[in-house]
């Protein structure tokens, strides 16, 4: 755990230097854009009592991903050692029968009322939904990856087209990522040569 962790926050420092090269000072608001993501995520798990909901898994997963993405950035901003972001982890990391959207709500009122990334909540939202650490390393590694990739194709001048082939493309990194070798050394470049291929296919 502590190798794969070191991996992330590692990714996580190159994408934060990618969208600004002194980003810790620009003093982003992560806990908002976890609370945000939250939301989203209440979204696709359910929550409408008067129509019938599924939980969508997969977006599910992506979401908490998001907020993983975030919880790094100010568990680097606040100068976690990896040990102890794995200690914390590991002691969370146990199949317990919890009702999801209380865990959501207690973690995102958590963020609002400490502005800060509460490890072991988050921890129990992947016991939730039944999320291990290693799909968690892989999902993120995935979203790692599209973020790049968006980077370098317009995300932030406004060019880039997030719709492929009436698909938005989170849904097609779930496919090339399933459809890949995770145990690969080249995965993550694996994950970025499928992107551009279904990209200038799609998005000419």
């Amino acid at each position: 755990m502590q190798t794969q962790l070191q991996i992330m926050l590692d990714l996580q420092e190159s994408m934060n230097l990618r969208v600004h090269d002194n980003w810790r000072a620009q003093h982003y608001e992560w806990y908002r854009a976890i609370w945000v993501e939250s939301a989203e995520l209440m979204d696709h798990y359910g929550w409408k009592w008067w129509k019938k909901q599924i939980p969508d898994d997969e977006q599910i997963k992506l979401e908490l991903v998001d907020i993983w993405h975030f919880g790094l950035s100010m568990l680097l901003m606040n100068h976690h050692s990896v040990d102890a972001i794995a200690d914390e982890l590991s002691s969370c990391l146990k199949n317990e029968h919890v009702d999801f959207r209380v865990a959501l709500e207690e973690f995102a009122s958590n963020t609002l009322s400490t502005k800060n990334f509460a490890i072991k909540k988050f921890a129990t939202l992947l016991n939730a939904i039944n999320m291990s650490f290693e799909e968690l390393y892989i999902a993120y590694i995935g979203k790692n990856v599209l973020n790049f990739f968006r980077q370098d194709h317009g995300y932030k001048d406004g060019s880039y087209q997030k719709l492929w082939g009436g698909m938005e493309d989170n849904e097609h990194l779930v496919q090339i990522v399933n459809s890949l070798d995770t145990s690969n050394p080249n995965f993550k470049d694996n994950v970025y040569t499928c992107l551009s291929q279904r990209y200038s296919e799609l998005c000419p």
